[in-house]
This record gives C-alpha cells, structure tokens and sequence, in this order.
C-alpha cells in the first residue's frame, strides 16, 4: 500500500501563519524579504506570509537572469498581484555575467549555482535595508534529497515549508487560492532554458515524496519499500541522492577544541 500524505489544510496553514508571526515578533523584525519565482512554493510562502504579517510587510524580489523565462516573471507578478504586494524586479544578469566575463566560461550548472547565490545576496542586501528576515521558499523535498544550491536558495532566516513535502506543498496551495496554472506547471528553478526538478532530479516528486517517507519518517529498509511496489532503481536514487548531499543539512565540521585547559578568570 502507498503511503498517503494528506494533510489538514486549514490547520496546517493556521499553524504556519501562527509560527512566522511569532518568529518575526521574538526577532524584532519589520517584516520579511522573499524571493518570488512564479513557481509553487514561493507563491506558497508570500500567500503565508501575508496571511501573518499583512501585505505591508512582505517585501517580494523578483530576480530574473537572462536565462529565465519570461512566463516565469509574469507568474511571480500575477502572484504579487493578487496579494497586493509591492513587488521590485531586480536583474542579477549583470553581477553574474560580469563575474564569469572575469574567470572565463563555466558549465551551465556553475552559472546556475551563481545565480542562486547572487540572488540570496540581493535578498539578504535588502532584507538589511529594510530590518527585515529573509523568507525561505524551501519544501522538505529538496532539503532530504540536496536539491538545493548550498548558500544559495537554501539560505534564509526562516522556512515554513521545510516540514512539508513537495506534495503537500501543492495540497496547501490550493487551499490557498494560488492560481491552477502555477499549481499545475513543472517545477523548475528556472536556472537555463528547459531546466526542470524532476528531469534533474530522475524521477517525480511524488515518488521521491513517498520513498523518503517511507524511509525516513517510518525507517523502512529497502526491501520493505520496494516490497510495498516501488522500483528499487527509485529507492537506490533516492538513497544515494540523501547520502551524497548529507553535508548539506550539517553545519561545516570544525576540529575538536585544542587540549589543555582554559585559563583561569582574573
């Protein structure tokens, strides 16, 4: 039997509200800065966002590369739109071609994890501006499975998706109101032309989102999972994939503290 994800819509998104309220309160923040793609998952966190705070308070970016589709922008605007957020469409092609003008030219993969990182610097930048927090986007999908650009789009203050699975990030946007289209639409980074999660990540979300429950959240071996009447090239993937990015989800290693002891008060 498959796993079922389904989740309460109404309290969930009652309890993420509730959790970026009160973050925001402790931290003594303005309000919140994200970066809005036009995909799911930031629609998600700006519907959440100005659900909690108010729309005067959440301050989206939209960070286009020259690479990026078009579509992808006017998404990003319909979303901002219909919240009434003050959105700003901020180009990071100058920064990042600049940079690669400097060292020479790089694999698409490089130019896409430099966008990444441009564009968490940009949010970051005006997060200070504003004594703001930046607002992760993030869903527990590509957190357990590394798809994700380390200091890049994995970079923020707060992420209010990151409990919830790919799956049921699409359960909660439709509760949310968030537009057919977008809801319905590959998810991509929108890193170069034709770039989607699931063409780089070899298999769908559903899939990964029911084999790292079952093997994270109730601990089954492969044999039990593939059992059940998953492919065992989709567990291997999925496996392989947590254990090459654990690092990741770690803080970098630091050496153990020098022996002797601390010097004593004056």
């Amino acid at each position: 039997m498959r796993p079922n994800l389904t989740i309460a819509t109404e309290k969930v998104a009652a309890d993420l509200t509730a959790f970026i309220s009160r973050y925001l309160t402790r931290a003594g923040a303005c309000g919140v800065v994200l970066g809005l793609s036009g995909g799911l998952d930031s629609a998600a966190a700006a519907h959440l966002a100005a659900d909690a705070l108010g729309p005067e308070r959440v301050w989206p970016l939209i960070l286009p590369y020259r690479a990026s589709s078009p579509a992808s922008q006017r998404d990003a605007q319909l979303v901002a739109d219909e919240l009434k957020l003050d959105a700003a469409v901020l180009d990071v092609t100058p920064q990042v071609d600049a940079y690669f003008q400097a060292v020479g030219e790089a694999t698409p993969l490089r130019v896409g994890n430099k966008v990444a990182r441009e564009r968490m610097s940009v949010l970051y930048d005006q997060a200070k501006a504003r004594h703001a927090l930046v607002l992760g986007t993030g869903n527990r999908t590509e957190r357990l499975l590394g798809y994700t650009t380390l200091w890049g789009d994995m970079a923020c203050d707060l992420a209010p998706l990151g409990s919830l699975y790919k799956t049921q990030v699409r359960m909660l946007a439709r509760a949310l109101g968030i537009p057919a289209d977008i809801i319905a639409k590959p998810p991509t980074a929108d890193l170069w032309p034709g770039q989607t999660d699931e063409g780089e990540l070899g298999l769908s979300y559903q899939t990964a989102d029911e084999l790292l429950h079952l093997l994270v959240d109730r601990r089954l071996s492969e044999r039990d999972v593939v059992a059940l009447g998953h492919q065992r090239e989709d567990v291997r993937r999925v496996r392989s994939l947590m254990r090459a990015t654990a690092h990741k989800r770690r803080l970098p290693p630091s050496p153990p503290p020098p022996p002797g002891r601390m010097p004593a008060a004056s």
